[in-house]
């Protein structure tokens, strides 16, 4: 029992530093993709707090494992091995997969830009997106992760939740929005959220991005919770006209998305 003692205590330190390499470089690479931009070692030392020499080591590390590239400037960016992940990952989520068809479906039949999105944590993902006709655009691109309560799929993504749960969620992640729209207060988004899952429906205008609206439907899993949103994002002055056929198109794609998949969670 003393020598398994003494390899553990032996064994400690180098798994230690093993551990806070592997937070070191997840940490590189999350802040590469949240800033949708190459950086300098020097600049990701920086965000990081680490020591420069650390951060320059581990990048070397995961250039050579194509985790990273450098560019001929020696700004760092994201490798192609991460793609191969990616790929990989999405093609184990069926529910992707039939929530990827539908969203093009709808795309077609309401002639409006159509996102899927997924939680992040105290965020709300764009994870893929279809163009909408004409000159509309919004900022919001695949990628995009804003806090939950600045659009509708932010509160379906969690309207699963028990009471205390949704309220602890918005508590620790409800932020002001660039619009100054969004609501912020804990006690109204929990209730929010859990009506517009059960509803099956959720509409927000102008919080996440001035003169634009958003109406989306949830995807549940087997289990019942909120996996996925369909989300159309269109502009505000169109809504009037086109919110009846919007929100029952919206609803039916996120119906067929489960029923693809076996699941009868709503009539």
């Amino acid at each position: 029992m003393g020598a398994d003692l003494a390899a553990d205590e032996a064994e400690g330190p180098a798994r230690r530093s093993r551990t806070s390499g592997i937070d070191r470089s997840l940490q590189i690479l999350d802040i590469l993709t949240e800033r949708h931009q190459p950086m300098t070692a020097y600049e990701l030392a920086k965000v990081t707090g680490a020591p420069p020499s650390t951060v320059y080591k581990l990048i070397d590390e995961l250039e050579e494992r194509a985790m990273l590239s450098r560019s001929a400037d020696g700004r760092v960016w994201l490798g192609p091995r991460l793609m191969r992940y990616g790929l990989a990952y999405r093609a184990r989520m069926s529910a992707f997969s039939e929530a990827e068809r539908a969203m093009f479906a709808l795309n077609e039949r309401v002639a409006e830009m159509v996102q899927i999105c997924a939680r992040d944590g105290g965020l709300m993902q764009v994870v893929a997106m279809a163009e909408g006709t004409g000159a509309f655009r919004v900022t919001s691109d695949v990628g995009t992760r804003v806090p939950l309560n600045w659009t509708a799929s932010g509160r379906l993504l969690i309207g699963h939740l028990p009471d205390a749960a949704r309220l602890a969620v918005f508590q620790d992640c409800a932020r002001p929005s660039n619009t100054g729209l969004a609501e912020t207060d804990p006690a109204k988004l929990a209730q929010m959220s859990r009506e517009d899952f059960v509803n099956g429906l959720s509409v927000q205008i102008d919080t996440s991005e001035d003169q634009v609206a958003c109406i989306a439907a949830p995807i549940r899993g087997l289990d019942g919770t909120c996996e996925l949103t369909l989300s159309v994002v269109m502009p505000k002055h169109r809504v009037r006209d086109k919110f009846a056929l919007v929100s029952s198109e919206v609803r039916e794609a996120a119906l067929s998305v489960e029923r693809a998949l076996g699941l009868h969670h709503r009539a």
